[in-house]
Parts: C-alpha cells; structure tokens; sequence
C-alpha cells in the first residue's frame, strides 16, 4: 500500500480545486512542516462558542498558555476540533480572530456543527486569518504526515454528521498511512462512544468501518462540552482510543453548574503517547486527567 507523502497531498489539493469539486475531496496542508522522524507534540484546544456574548477569555487564557509551551520547545502546533464561532456567526468569528491570532505556531482547526449556520468558504477564509501566514488551510478536510503518526482532519458533512462520500475519504486516507499509526481528528465521535450524552455523535453505520481500521489509534473529539471531573473522557473501546477534548469558555455536560477552563497536550515518542491536561494559568499539567497509551505496532502490506 502507498504511504501518504506531502507532495501527492498537495497534488490532491490542487486537482480538487481545478476540477471544482467538494472540498472533502481535498486534504493537502501547503504549509506542513517537515515531520520529525520520532517524536511530535500539540495542543488541542476545544470548543468556544461563548454566548450570549462574543468574549473569548478562556481561549485567550489557553492560547498564552500555549506558546509558553511552543516558547519551550514542547509542542510543535496547535489542532482546534471545532465550534469556535456560536451559530457560524461573523460577530463571532471577528471576535475569536485577534485571540487565536496571536498563537505562535500554526493552528489547525476543522468545522464544527456551529460553523455549518455558516458557509465553508467563511470558515475557510477566518481559518487562514486566524494563522496569518504560519499555516494555509485552503479545504475543510486534510491530512498531514507527522512523523511518528499521521494526522486525519475531517470536518463533517453537515451538522457534526458525514455522509457515505465522507466516511469513504476518512477510510481511505487511514488506510493509505497504514502501516503509520492515525490520529483521526472529528468535531464529534460516533454516537455511544460517550454515554453522558449517548445519542450525540455521528451517525453513520458506515463510520464502523473507520474504527475498524487496525491502525487508527485514536479518535479526538469535543463537541459535547463535558466536564472532564464528573465524566469518562478518556477511553480504549476495541483497539481505538477515545479523548474528550473540554470546552474552553462553557460546559455542558453533566450541567452547566461548574466549568473548569482546560486544553490538552499530546506527545508521541519512541511509539508511546502521552496525554496532559492542563488548566489555563497553571503551567504544569494535572496529574488527575493524566492518560497513556502505546501506538498500534502494523505490518507493513507486502
């Protein structure tokens, strides 16, 4: 099987755009980094959408957080899993820009159900402010290389769902860095992964096979703004592990009565990953949401 490399990428990209077809065709990341041989490292920030204002003070929080991190050399870039403009309004994306703006390593972000009150295009050009040159986001799905793994970025169809095309170009890019570990990127898992809010997530049966891929070593998800101390947000079900990435500036989930503002770090060496949680303002991580796990080891196809 062909390993997924930076240029076939980029010549997927700009065939999509020639041919004018769906942006989900398209999963080229022009500005990717040349990927370390062993070892990378991110932060993942969660879902926004404040309301009923357009502040961003827990985002903002996070992001100083991380470029102390990036300033020290411990991550590498920085993933957003969606929803940071409430109902894809303009007012909110203004907002957010000058906050994620100030990010010192690039920002990749994908679609979340609220940017879908919205066009693609808008996303797309805010997605491409909001790095000012440090990245060129020019589709909603895409994929990177990254070393030690690769990195699936897949917004949804509609809504938080994928359609049969959708699921087909998620299974066909991990199938195509097989036997290199994946880290599958979505706004939302699949319904049931997280039984505080069981009904919630992607629906299609077809997604079952994306899953089933043996190396797909871990979905990351938010969406359903839960409180990391009174939830299950870290879990292995088959060989797939599941992180819960929490809301930055509300919670949801099991109420809205306590909202705990926090990002998450992992880091991938010599085949393990490590997991930290961290609350904005304080420079370690907590020991508490710490989570480890081994890469999925596949034979290389004949």
């Amino acid at each position: 099987m062909t390993l997924l490399r930076p240029a076939m990428l980029k010549r997927a990209a700009f065939a999509a755009q020639a041919a004018a077809i769906l942006l989900i065709a398209a999963c080229a990341s022009p500005s990717e980094v040349p990927p370390q041989e062993d070892r990378v490292a991110f932060a993942v920030l969660g879902d926004a959408e404040p309301k009923p204002l357009a502040e961003f003070p827990n985002v903002a929080a996070a992001v100083a957080d991380v470029n102390v991190l990036a300033e020290k050399k411990e991550i590498d870039f920085v993933v957003g899993v969606g929803d940071i403009a409430h109902k894809g309004t303009l007012v909110q994306y203004e907002a957010a820009t000058p906050v994620l703006q100030a990010l010192t390593l690039p920002f990749f972000p994908i679609m979340g159900n609220e940017e879908f009150n919205e066009s693609e295009a808008r996303f797309i050009d805010f997605a491409n402010r909001w790095n000012e040159g440090k990245a060129i986001i020019d589709s909603r799905s895409y994929v990177q290389d990254r070393g030690p793994v690769v990195m699936v970025y897949a917004s949804p169809d509609f809504s938080r769902q994928f359609t049969d095309e959708g699921v087909e170009w998620m299974l066909d890019q991990v199938r195509a860095a097989s036997p290199k570990p994946v880290f599958l990127v979505v706004h939302s898992a699949q319904v049931g992964v997280y039984p505080e809010n069981a009904e919630k997530g992607i629906e299609n049966p077809k997604f079952a096979e994306v899953v089933a891929q043996p190396n797909l070593a871990a979905v990351i998800s938010g969406d359903l703004h839960m409180d990391m101390d009174r939830t299950d947000h870290s879990k292995q079900i088959g060989h797939v592990h599941y992180l819960h990435i929490p809301a930055l500036e509300r919670t949801k989930i099991p109420d809205e009565t306590q909202h705990t503002p926090l990002f998450r770090v992992f880091t991938v060496k010599g085949g393990h990953v490590k997991v930290d949680t961290y609350q904005t303002g304080n420079p370690e991580p907590l020991d508490r949401f710490a989570y480890s796990f081994d890469l999925p080891e596949v034979p290389a196809a004949n």
